[in-house]
């Protein structure tokens, strides 16, 4: 991965850290995710194409669960239902950002828009089906983050009872 590439990916991937950490500070479970679009075609150097500039954050979200009483929104759907209704063409310019592997259904979520980017946080604390989403195509990046790992193995050693209901063990 490039400099460049790399840099691009922290910024938006602190950006899902600051969800994780609003959703720890409600009293909820901390993974966060952020959805953001190419602005347009790019061309040229691939230094270009990772600009910041050149990209919109579309939709953000945490796991909101707790919060809610909800079976459904981890961070990913929440981050989904933030962006709001947005076309095929739209998805297929996006990346989705998330501080922890995605699971199952929030995988089947990304399937289903057909989103070619996933970069993820970390995977050691939760490992989603990794494998499957590849073989769909998708283009998936462990950032192996201290941070993302640290806020989840700190909240899982907190409430592991809750932690537990989160990923239906």
């Amino acid at each position: 991965m490039s400099e460049a590439e790399a840099a691009f990916h922290a910024h938006f991937l602190g950006l899902a850290i600051e969800e994780a950490r609003a959703g720890l500070s409600e009293g909820g479970i901390p993974i966060g995710s952020v959805l953001i679009r190419r602005r347009a075609e790019k061309g040229g150097d691939e230094d270009q194409a990772w600009s910041i500039d050149g990209h919109e954050v579309v939709g953000r979200g945490h796991n909101r669960r707790v919060q809610r009483r909800s079976a459904t929104l981890h961070a990913e759907m929440d981050c989904f239902e933030a962006a709001g209704r947005l076309t095929a063409a739209d998805y297929a310019r996006c990346i989705l950002y998330s501080t922890l592997s995605p699971c199952e259904m929030c995988s089947g979520a990304l399937l289903l828009y057909k989103i070619p980017t996933v970069v993820m946080g970390e995977n050691a604390t939760f490992q989603g089906p990794e494998a499957y989403v590849r073989s769909h195509g998708v283009r998936l990046l462990n950032l192996d983050s201290t941070e993302c790992r640290r806020l989840m193995t700190d909240f899982i050693a907190a409430h592991p009872t809750l932690w537990n209901e989160d990923i239906g063990v």
